[in-house]
Formats: structure tokens, sequence, C-alpha cells
């Protein structure tokens, strides 16, 4: 077994516990909240010299629960160590002993890591629950065993440390989740009154303010039809989509705009049994409208009323237990899940670990299946156990196929909502990043957000999960969030919209140099979705960029808005969409579009993407404003000249250069010709001959030709 000391720190769940009482006892004395001792090392980064196995990591023992434990290997000596994130004052220690306990350890401090002092030490310990009086500031905290009571290793249960750090208030965990949260049980009055009522507010909202959650209680509901319209979020409550259970419909359709549903962006439905009225659930979207781990006991329709144009969109971790109608969808993504059948196909429809999908045959009919899906992670979820309000956080899984949740419950961890932050509207940046460094997760509630700095997201396993897509615009130019090159973050649920003043990025995963292996446990990026104007004049030199190794980017739509407000080759300016210079970075499902050069750029090694959708910018104003040296345009999808090994599958790009019709664009996609390098199913499209396109990849691929929207292929590259 290795020692976890030769691999970067693990966390298994973060939080603050005591936080609320910390809070009480400032309302009851007055006094500042640090002068009372709180319980800093729950959910910290844990690390050990060894462990008996994987099931007992040194994370377990500061998870705050007695049911789970550290232990080591069959050897003297052993350890185990916390890093509290800052320095503190300390006033205590906890130990709950498991029955192979330490006879003789030490507790030791220290606040770089490397030099350590001695807080405690017995040579006489009895096991069981032990506490110990501290004395000293320290960030790292360490059981140092040098003699076991047992011939088996060392085990704690939990491993608990006390004291205060920083001079500000702590900020409480859990709490109400605001207006905009609507809660329904099954004896709720006037469900499809309120459900109504806000649709009819959102259904044309396209760039509104309004942001809407709607949660079912697990039980049975009759005879609704709820019709979800824009940054409104449906989900149930349950563990599992089964558990709660609609008699109805969830419905988006396109009477708002004449039949056409390419606009219906930036909704979501999650975690429900269906059973349609008419045996058929509508779901006529594009890009930004999840249906995750849904249950339709009956057929899907993804086209709009009368057929109209639809533009594609994404499922995962379904079922849909009769056919999936595709009709007039563009292109489409269906990710882990099980389907009754497939019918229809316009240009581009993808499939990994999809139980049912047809069989491999683009590009007539148009289907690339791929049969397992290579790494996955479900999307993080709210949910109630019994009264209490929890986030699942699903495990990671290899080759995946079918869903997470089909066969019993589904693997993964439970984190109590006292161990988030309920960010609401009007939260500062500055609150936000305390309580991130606090050691709390993030659950940002329906709303808009300024944010006047970064959000640092420092700690490992860190959870940031919006609902109702909760939107973040950062101001003065900066980036909008950060994430440390650390281990198992989950960003989930959420829109970055780009503000007024030029950020260099949106958002950014792993610092430039990043170099940590997560092949163990990679951030996840999940239904996080950037937009460059629109709602308003916005500006970023880049939108998203993936420095961390490992990371998996699951579904999501970076878009420079060609409609709207604040709308104009210079007004929106943002020349790249998505950049990844991490190693081994997968993505399922990306949807990038409109960019100023280079919509996606490829630095790093072993990289994969299925399923990729694009719009090159409608609204370059003529030949020179795109050209690339002597490249006409930049390519939709750019895999760097140094990159040796990469790999796509279901690749589209189409052009509608609406201003200047006469615009070529030399290739949809460009990589450099080498063996490890490899393309299957690509495609460029001309709309209506706006535009034209002479190759597919490089120099290879037919031209579109005249105002024919017939895509041009490439089944294989090189």
């Amino acid at each position: 077994m290795p020692l976890l000391s030769d691999r970067p720190p693990r966390l298994t769940v973060a939080a603050l516990a005591g936080a609320l009482i910390a809070a009480l006892l400032v309302l009851l004395s007055g006094t500042a909240a640090q002068a009372a001792p709180v319980l800093l090392s729950q959910g910290r980064p844990a690390t050990a010299s060894s462990l008996e196995g994987a099931g007992t990591p040194a994370g377990a023992a500061v998870d705050g629960d007695n049911g789970t434990r550290w232990s080591s290997q069959f050897a003297d000596p052993q350890w185990i160590q916390v890093d509290l994130g800052a320095p503190a004052q300390l006033s205590h220690v906890a130990l709950r002993w498991e029955t192979a306990y330490a006879k003789a350890y030490r507790v030791e401090l220290s606040l770089d890591g490397t030099n350590w002092t001695t807080g405690y030490s017995t040579t006489a310990s009895t096991g069981g629950v032990q506490t110990h009086d501290i004395t000293g500031t320290a960030r790292y905290v360490r059981v140092h065993g040098t003699q076991r009571a047992t011939g088996y290793g060392y085990s704690l249960w939990e491993f608990q440390v006390y004291g205060t750090t920083g001079t500000g208030p702590t900020i409480p965990g859990g709490g109400d989740l605001g207006p905009n949260v609507i809660v329904f049980d099954p004896s709720t009055p006037n469900i499809q009154a309120k459900l109504d009522e806000v649709f009819a507010q959102q259904e044309s909202a396209q760039f509104g303010s309004g942001r809407y959650q709607f949660l079912f209680k697990p039980g049975t509901y009759n005879g609704l039809n709820a019709q979800i319209g824009f940054y409104t979020s449906i989900s149930g409550l349950g563990l599992s989509p089964d558990d709660t259970t609609i008699n109805g419909d969830v419905t988006v359709d396109a009477g708002w705009f004449g039949g056409n549903a390419t606009q219906n962006f930036w909704r979501s439905a999650e975690n429900l049994a269906l059973n349609p009225v008419n045996g058929t659930n509508r779901w006529a979207v594009s890009q930004a409208a999840p249906f995750r781990r849904m249950h339709v006991k009956g057929g899907l329709n993804l086209a709009p009323d009368g057929y109209g144009w639809a533009s594609g969109g994404y499922i995962a971790d379904s079922r849909i237990d009769g056919q999936v109608g595709n009709y007039s969808q563009q292109q489409w993504y269906t990710r882990d899940s099980s389907i009754g059948g497939w019918s229809n196909a316009v240009w581009n429809q993808v499939f990994s670990g999809t139980q049912g999908a047809p069989a491999q045959s683009y590009p007539n009919p148009p289907y690339t299946t791929l049969e397992t899906t290579p790494v996955s992670r479900e999307k993080p979820f709210l949910y109630l156990d019994g009264a209490a309000y929890k986030v699942f956080v699903p495990a990671k899984r290899t080759n995946a196929r079918g869903t997470s949740w089909g066969n019993g419950a589904p693997q993964g961890t439970s984190l109590p909502l006292d161990r988030f932050y309920v960010v609401k509207p009007g939260a500062s940046a500055a609150t936000i990043n305390a309580a991130l460094a606090q050691g709390l997760h993030l659950l940002f509630t329906p709303g808009v957000y300024h944010v006047d700095r970064t959000i640092q997201v420092n700690r490992p396993d860190t959870v940031v999960l919006g609902l109702g897509l909760a939107t973040i615009i950062p101001d003065d130019g900066v980036t909008a969030m950060k994430v440390a090159d650390v281990d198992g973050v989950r960003l989930a649920g959420f829109l970055i919209d780009a503000g007024a003043v030029n950020s260099p990025t949106l958002l950014e995963v792993g610092p430039a140099g990043a170099a940590t292996d997560h092949a163990a446990n990679p951030t996840t990026v999940q239904d996080v979705f950037i937009r460059v104007g629109g709602a308003g004049a916005g500006k970023a030199t880049l939108g998203m960029v993936v420095n961390s190794h490992d990371t998996i980017v699951d579904h999501t739509w970076i878009w420079r808005a060609d409609h709207g407000d604040g709308v104009g080759w210079e007004t929106n300016r943002s020349d790249y969409g998505f950049r990844v210079n991490g190693d081994d970075v997968l993505a399922t499902g990306l949807f990038v579009e409109h960019f100023n050069k280079y919509d996606v750029e490829w630095n790093g090694e072993r990289g994969r993407t299925i399923f990729f959708q694009n719009e090159k910018a409608y609204d370059a104003p003529n030949q020179a404003a795109i050209q690339n040296g002597s490249v006409k345009g930049y390519a939709a999808y750019k895999v760097a000249d140094s990159v040796n090994t990469h790999e796509g599958w279901g690749l589209g790009s189409y052009c509608y250069y609406n201003v200047d019709p006469t615009i070529h664009q030399e290739h949809g996609f460009q990589a450099p010709v080498k063996a490890g390098v490899k393309f299957h199913d690509l495609l460029v499209v001309s709309l209506g001959g706006n535009g034209q396109y002479e190759h597919v990849i490089n120099g290879i691929g037919a031209p579109t030709s005249g105002t024919s929207t017939v895509p041009s292929t490439v089944l294989s590259f090189p």
C-alpha cells in the first residue's frame, strides 16, 4: 500500500460543524464568535502514513460520522494529520479510538506541515474517547502513534480539533433556501396555479432577472403540467427519481417563439419520475437545458409542437421507457442512460453508455454510438433525508453504461445542508470567500450575484451547487471563479455572465502550470454555463480555461451572444471560448459558440471529447475580420501542433455569416497529423449558404456549397 504522504491531500467532506453553536453563543453572550472554541477539523483535508485499505481513508476520521474510520497498516509508527486551512489558536483535541487504539502517541502541532512540536503525549493510553487540552497555534495537527495496543494497526473513528481562528464572526451553514425556491409536497394546495404563475413570468423572459427552483418532496402528484420557462429548474427531492412521481408532464414547448425551439435555453429537469398524460412528454429545448436523472414512464418528444426547428440538447443518467422522438433536433447527446428506442436524426446524434441506443451508423443515419462512457460522475443534487436537506455527491464511474440509480441506492456521499453556506442575493464575494475559507461548501439559491472579486475555491472536494440557474456576474473585470489545483471539486448548476468591463477569463479550473495528478478524484464541471453578451454588453477574453489534469467537463454551453442586448462584433468581444491546458481532460457534451477567434483550443495531452456542437460567430463584418494569418478563419476546434494524443467523437461546426454571406471558412477543425490524434464522425454545415466551409478538418473533406444546408462529413481522421 503506497503511503498517503506521497499523494496530494484528499478531502472526504468539508464543513465547519459547530458554527451554528458558535453563532448562538455570540447572540447570547455578545462576545466575538472567535472567543468560543469551534470544531475546526471537520471536513478538512486529511492525510496519513498508510491505510489498511481503501475503505478506511484518512478523511473518514474527520467527516463527522462515527460510523466511518481511518485505520493504518499493522506496523509502528503511523500517523494521521489534518490541515485546518489557516493558523488557529487551539483549545483541545478529541480522539474517538476504535478497538485498535494507540497505547503510546503524541499530538503534534505545526504551522508549515514540516516542523512539529508536541502538544500532548502519553505512553499509557487506554483507548476509547479521550480529550486533551492543547495550548498553541497551528495549521496542521497530527496524531503520531508509536506503540499499538493490539496486533492490528491504529484506528480512529473521529479526530477532532477545536479552537478559534480569525477575528470576524463565524458564518453559519444551512438555513432556509430563500423565496425563489418553491417547495411542494403532495398535500400542497394549488400547485398547478403556482407553476402557471411562474411560467407566465418566465416563458419569454430570455434575458430577464427572474430565477426559480421548484422542488417536489417525495410522493405522488396527480394531474400536473409543469411548463418550464427560462431560468426555471424543476427537481424531485428523493434519493431516487422514482421517489417522486408526477402523473402528468414536465413540458417545454416553443409557442412563445412561433414554434421555433432554437432559443429554448437555460432551464432544467432533474430527479423525477413522470407518467405523461398522453404517453409522451415534450422537452423541446436547445442549449443549456439538461434533462438529468429522470424516469419517463412513456416516450419523450424532443421537438416543439408543429415540429419546428430545434438546435440540440442533453440527456444524462435518465431512463425513458418508451421511444425518444428526435424529429427536428439538429444535434443531441445522450449519456449513461436507458432508452426504449430512438427515432429520427438530422445531423449529429451521439450516445455514450446508453442502453437501447441505435447502433453506430454515421453518417446515414448520423448516429455516433459508444458502448460506454470512459469516466463519469453524476451531478450533485439536493434531496431530503427525512425532514433534513442534504446534498448527494455521486461517486466516480469508469466505463459507465446505464443509469447510476437503477440498481438500488446510488453510490456516493451525503453532505448535510449545515455544511453549506446557503448563498442568497445580496451576498458579497468577500462573505462567500470567507465561508469557503471557513470550510463550508456553497449552495447558490436562485438569483443574480454581482461579485467584485474572484470567488476562490481552494479546498479539495468543495461542492459549489446552484439552484434555478443562479447567475454570477463579475464586476470591474475580475475573473468570476478560480479553482485551486486540488482534488475533487464539484461545480454544478450555475451561469457565469460576463460583466461590462473585460475579464481575462470567466472561470479557471486550476492555476496556470497545474501539475497534480487527479485521476483518482477529478474535478467535475457540470451544467455550468458561460455567457458573453445578450443580457447586456459583456466582455471576456476567454470564457473557461481548464488547467488541472483529469478534469471532467460534463455538459457546458459557452456562448458569445448572437442576439439580445449588447451584441456586436466588438460590443461583446470574446476571442476564445474554451481552452484546455491540462492533461487527460474529458469533455462530454461540449457546446461552444460564436467566439471571435477559436471556440475551442486544446493544448493538453490525451484529451477526449464526446459530442461537440458549434456555430461560428454570425456577425463577422467581412473576411478580413476573421483572417488567421494565411488561413481563412479560425477553426471551431483546434488541437495544438504540440499535442501527440487526442480523440474526439461526434463533432459538428456550422456557419451562418449573416452580415457578410461571402465569407469563407477554411475548415471547422484543425489538428496535427499524428497517429495518436484521432477524430470520428465530423461534420460542417453552411446554414442556407451564409458563408461556406472549404474543408471539414485541415484540408480534408468536401466543401459546402450553394444555399443547400447539407453537411459535409468526414468519418475518420487521419
